[in-house]
């Protein structure tokens, strides 16, 4: 059996419709499960009616109340009372979540509360949960992606589960570019390059989610400053990855562009390289008993020779600009060889520094029995 998720409320969002409706507060649920972690936003109506369709389905209300509804205050404008609600709410959820009785969370309503994939043990409760309104309640707030990953950066622990999906998707754009530089046709390699863009448009969003969630975790003082420097350099060496990736693209494919222009055929090739064929009567001969082609007809022997310089030029140009990325990864994997470094000194000092306060506490507690 699998374990329960780990279920937190870290944080709350305050939200403004754009219809100039009443602003509320969404409660950022976190689920950490055994192969990802992702949140969900909720409002307090959402809460009201799945402890209503848990109740209605399992006879008897969850392990722990649900916060009262308050009259007279408004989480919009009394922290205090969100702060509350939100322990509440946390202390609700993870009742259900780690009580030994499944009853609750084996109801569909729950799993659909957490956008959580239904299950076998689920049959019958879709029908119990519609009837309640559990699931017209839930869909009543559309997902938004965007602001859950904003609310999943605020939280130290999540932050470093979107970085490392930031991580695969960087791994993602260099595989589609590799495929796209291998593809032999041209609809192979534009579908590869539109995945490319496609991950790295991706990876960027997630790269300025975790910059602003990073700034409210350090002004909140939840981590150490060690901590917040270590992510800081995170930070950087991907925005540099980030970078390294879009000019690859773009050269590659201005290079692609100007490839499919000025590079000539095969049969272009043949005639300027040599080849085993006939001249073609009356034909021009260029360097070998070749016949001339469409591409080199209207040109003389100087504008052969230039053709032949250009494409060179271009090729050229296309390997410094490899050069130059390829010196650029050295560059950060250098940077990065020397942070290992430097972390495993410090380690090591702290080691060092630990077994010298074992040994004064050891030749302390020698002299108080002494003493004693």
């Amino acid at each position: 059996m699998a374990p329960p998720a780990e279920i937190t409320i870290p944080s709350t969002s305050l939200h403004t419709p754009s219809d100039s409706s009443k602003p509320y507060t969404l409660y950022n649920i976190t689920l950490r499960l055994p192969l990802r972690t992702f949140v969900v936003q909720k409002r307090y109506s959402d809460f009201a009616t799945l402890h209503q369709a848990l109740t209605s389905h399992v006879g008897s209300p969850p392990p722990n109340p649900l916060p009262g509804k308050s009259w007279f205050k408004s989480t919009v404008s009394s922290p205090e009372l969100t702060e509350t609600r939100r322990h509440g709410l946390e202390s609700y959820m993870r009742a259900i979540a780690e009580s030994p009785d499944r009853r609750w969370r084996d109801t569909s309503a729950w799993r659909t509360f957490l956008n959580l994939p239904n299950t076998g043990n689920s049959t019958g409760n879709s029908a119990a949960s519609v009837r309640t309104g559990g699931t017209a309640g839930y869909g009543r707030i559309p997902p938004n992606k965007d602001a859950a990953n904003k609310a999943a950066a605020q939280d130290p622990g999540t932050w470093l589960d979107l970085h490392g999906e930031m991580k695969r998707d960087f791994q993602e754009a260099r595989r589609s570019l590799a495929k796209r530089d291998s593809a032999a046709d041209n609809s192979s390699a534009l579908e590869a390059g539109s995945a490319a863009k496609k991950a790295l448009v991706k990876a960027g969003g997630l790269l300025t989610v975790l910059a602003e969630g990073l700034r409210y975790i350090q002004d909140s003082r939840r981590i150490g400053d060690g901590e917040i420097r270590r992510r800081k350099d995170l930070i950087a060496a991907a925005r540099v990855e980030r970078e390294d990736l879009e000019k690859l693209s773009a050269t590659i494919s201005a290079s692609a562009r100007t490839s499919q222009k000025t590079m000539p055929s095969a049969a272009d090739k043949a005639a300027l390289l040599g080849g085993n064929s006939k001249p073609r009567a009356g034909g021009r001969v260029l360097g070998a008993p070749l016949p001339e082609t469409e591409r080199t007809r209207e040109l003389d022997n100087d504008g052969v020779v230039q053709l032949q310089r250009q494409m060179m030029d271009e090729q050229d140009e296309d390997v410094d600009a490899l050069a130059k990325i390829l010196r650029r990864q050295r560059e950060i994997a250098e940077n990065i060889h020397r942070e290992v470094e430097e972390q495993t000194e410090m380690l090591d000092h702290v080691n060092h520094q630990v077994d010298v306060t074992s040994g004064k506490i050891t030749v302390a507690k020698n002299r108080t029995k002494k003493i004693s």
